[in-house]
């Protein structure tokens, strides 16, 4: 059986994602949205999915590149000059591993963003993080410690095979996630033996940004069996604060509502939801 969630990440960066993930929704195939708890259109993203009972909300945890839950004097070795999370991943990972200080306030901010995420009574249908920065193993197992004590019941594992990008897409190359293929397999195994809901393959590293309408209705016509996840960063424009830059956030959008991609969900039979919809209790 083909079962398939389509996530759109960064919902709450600003009103054009929001309002670009309520169109994908109501007119298109996009089943779930990861939610920025902190950032600056959090609210209306909050309200927006409030009055979407059937789309699926989780938690787009944000330890890189924007804006922390606690403030930023709390956490020095978190955060940058303007009071963002670093930018540096590479640097911020060595300073976990080597300071003790660094772990404990990664922990109260990974808390605090639950927290924050608890407070808007939207069900928690799954995790993930900005840069797929929870793969670090010590992010990883934070995250594995303190999510479950808020319901977290499902982790999105970062592994995409490029088989499906190759067949979906005749001639392309896609660079090989070198930084992420190890510890992507090492939540996986981590993450089963938590019991939690982890997907077979995530669609969407390759071509992040770049998640056209011909790239989208490929993938669907050549989705594996088993459950997917296929990723996107949707928008109505560009230009908004914290966008990432030479994203295609318009044509992300096109590809969710396209008339070629709710075919392609419909001929193939695939069965569409969030994370909750296909734990083995709700099978």
């Amino acid at each position: 059986m083909k079962r398939l969630v389509v996530t759109a990440d960064d919902f709450g960066l600003s009103p054009e994602v929001n309002e670009a993930v309520e169109q994908a929704h109501r007119d298109g195939i996009l089943t779930a949205a990861s939610l920025m708890v902190s950032a600056p259109a959090a609210a209306d993203a909050v309200a927006r999915a409030k009055r979407m009972p059937s789309l699926r909300v989780g938690l787009h945890l944000v330890l890189v590149e924007a804006w922390p839950t606690l403030p930023a004097a709390t956490l020095p070795d978190l955060t940058d000059d303007a009071g963002l999370m670093r930018r540096d991943m590479e640097r911020l990972g060595l300073d976990l591993a080597l300071r003790p200080a660094a772990r404990r306030q990664l922990a109260a901010e990974i808390t605090a963003q639950f927290e924050a995420y608890r407070i808007t009574g939207l069900p928690l249908d799954h995790v993930n993080a900005h840069k797929h920065f929870h793969v670090h193993p010590l992010i990883a197992g934070a995250v594995l410690s303190i999510g479950p004590r808020y319901g977290m019941r499902s982790i999105r594992v970062p592994r995409e095979p490029r088989a499906v990008l190759k067949r979906a897409e005749p001639g392309a190359t896609p660079r090989v996630a070198l930084d992420t293929a190890p510890w992507a397999a090492l939540l996986a195994v981590r993450a089963r033996m938590m019991g939690l809901t982890i997907p077979d393959r995530t669609l969407g590293l390759a071509w992040s940004g770049a998640m056209t309408p011909a790239r989208v209705a490929g993938l669907l016509a050549h989705l594996p069996d088993g459950l997917t996840e296929l990723y996107t960063h949707p928008a109505t424009a560009g230009g908004f604060l914290g966008e990432a830059p030479g994203y295609a956030y318009a044509a992300e959008r096109d590809a969710l509502v396209a008339r070629a991609s709710v075919d392609a969900v419909a001929r193939s039979g695939i069965v569409c939801g969030g994370f909750s919809d296909f734990a083995p209790n709700r099978r």
